[in-house]
């Protein structure tokens, strides 16, 4: 596979994940998914700021997670956050700190 061909199948399974998160499964929380699997749709929103910036493109974190959400923060937590109880609270402290919080 040539390498242009591997970007664009990448960048597609990207849109797809993106659109699987943003319409398909709202219901999945994000803390769930920091739990479960170290990353949610912030941590998506984020590695996508960081690819613009490295390459020159102004964009904040606000920014970057209404792309990638389709909507702002306020309206997403309003749409669809549910309250999290505080075990998931305390394991997702834990995977904040194995998989967010730089340690360098």
């Amino acid at each position: 596979m040539d390498p242009q061909t591997e970007i664009e199948l990448q960048a597609a399974a990207f849109r797809r994940l993106q659109k699987h998160l943003m319409e398909d499964r709202t219901d999945a929380q994000n803390i769930d998914m920091m739990n479960l699997a170290g990353f949610c749709r912030n941590c998506l929103s984020r590695w996508y700021q960081e690819a613009a910036n490295e390459r020159g493109i102004e964009m904040d974190k606000n920014e970057a997670r209404e792309i990638f959400y389709g909507m702002t923060m306020d309206e997403w937590k309003a749409n669809y956050q549910t309250d999290a109880s505080p075990k998931k609270q305390a394991e997702f402290e834990v995977a904040f700190k194995e998989n967010v919080t730089d340690k360098s």
